[in-house]
């Protein structure tokens, strides 16, 4: 009498439950593309929205982010982090949906206006690369270092070197090294601060300034206003090939003070518009703009890709202020996120947004 195929049966049965569990762990990557390609209507808008990041960003640079995929008509996908701590304070973080993100290419939004947020942001600028992407973009709009981008004597620290090189290293992605995108860097030549490991953009915000005076009422008596000659050489030729007249300031001393002086230019009679790449205590465009009004000036507004304002000193452009009384406009862009929410329904001031110039730069 034959035995009963008792292992045949077996090896028969576990060979069918690993051809389920095979079935069963089918490539979740592959999964999620085909139920990516089902959410368009034709392949043309899949691949569009394949040529966009998904955007992760930091918890202050939410509002920013959420406007950069409105302005991509919501093909930039944002990605979700739980931003937590442990009871000692140190970072408790989580990337939402990390396994849908491989092979995907991939941005951080972020915010370094604070050293007490560099560390979180750092931990998971450093980990979104690893995570089999297709390219990582960081986006940081405000490199808040720049201007201590050098040293006048022995013993001080440029700064702007040292986080020039953390960003240096961090990790390629599957298509290399990883880019950044930064607007009006306070020196350009902290260019070369970087290392060959990542891909350094540079963008502007002048671009928005100049669509912004575009739509004044006034916008052919506009003059440009430089408070110093290093804003001059930055930015002259922005203004220059749109055809806009200067005017050049600079800084004198006298005695132990230093003052502010009319290089070249006529402002008698113009609406005059100061540019720079920043703003902190904004005593030099006070300045600028009370030596302005006493030179004829018909307006003065100003313009400053990130407002900085430490210590709330943007408060000294407003009505109650010193220097509130002087200024018909004060344009900032969103690169600093809390000042944006500070300066909210108070005049002159007025944000241009960065989301549009953002989604351009992030179209792979």
């Amino acid at each position: 009498m034959e035995p009963k195929p008792m292992i045949a049966q077996k090896v028969s049965k576990h060979t069918k439950t690993s051809e389920v569990s095979e079935r069963k762990g089918e490539s979740s990557a592959v999964a999620n593309r085909r139920l990516t390609r089902a959410k368009f209507s034709d392949e043309a808008s899949y691949t569009r929205r394949r040529k966009f990041p998904v955007l992760f960003y930091s918890k202050e640079m939410e509002p920013l982010a959420h406007k950069v995929a409105a302005a991509s008509e919501n093909v930039v996908e944002l990605g979700q982090i739980d931003w937590r701590t442990f009871p000692d304070g140190f970072p408790d973080l989580f990337i939402n949906d990390a396994y849908d993100v491989r092979d995907r290419h991939v941005a951080f939004l972020a915010s370094f206006h604070s050293p007490e947020v560099i560390f979180e942001q750092l931990s998971i600028i450093y980990s979104l690369p690893k995570m089999f992407v297709a390219s990582f973009t960081l986006v940081l709009p405000f490199f808040p270092t720049g201007t201590a981008e050098r040293v006048v004597r022995e013993g001080e620290v440029a700064t702007a070197v040292t986080l020039a090189r953390i960003l240096s290293n961090i990790p390629p992605s599957r298509g290399g090294p990883t880019s950044t995108i930064i607007f009006d860097i306070h020196a350009l030549q902290e260019r070369f601060y970087f290392g060959d490991s990542i891909l350094p953009c540079f963008e502007s915000g002048i671009p928005l300034l100049l669509e912004r005076l575009n739509a004044l009422e006034d916008s052919n008596n506009v003059v440009i206003a430089y408070p110093d000659e290093g804003a001059y050489k930055r930015f002259h030729s922005f203004f220059a090939g749109a055809g806009y007249e200067c005017v050049v300031c600079t800084k004198v001393r006298e005695g132990s003070k230093r003052i502010v002086k009319l290089k070249e230019g006529e402002p008698i009679g113009r609406h005059v518009v100061i540019v720079d790449d920043l703003v902190q205590s904004g005593s030099t465009l006070i300045e600028c703009q009370k030596l302005l009004h006493r030179l004829g000036a018909a307006k003065v507004s100003a313009y400053a890709t990130h407002g900085v304002f430490p210590n709330a000193s943007w408060k000294r452009f407003t009505s109650s202020g010193v220097g509130g009384q002087g200024f018909a406009n004060f344009w900032i862009t969103d690169s600093c996120p809390q000042t944006v929410e500070a300066i909210a329904g108070h005049e002159p001031f007025e944000v241009l947004s960065l989301a549009r110039a953002i989604v351009d730069a992030l179209e792979v």
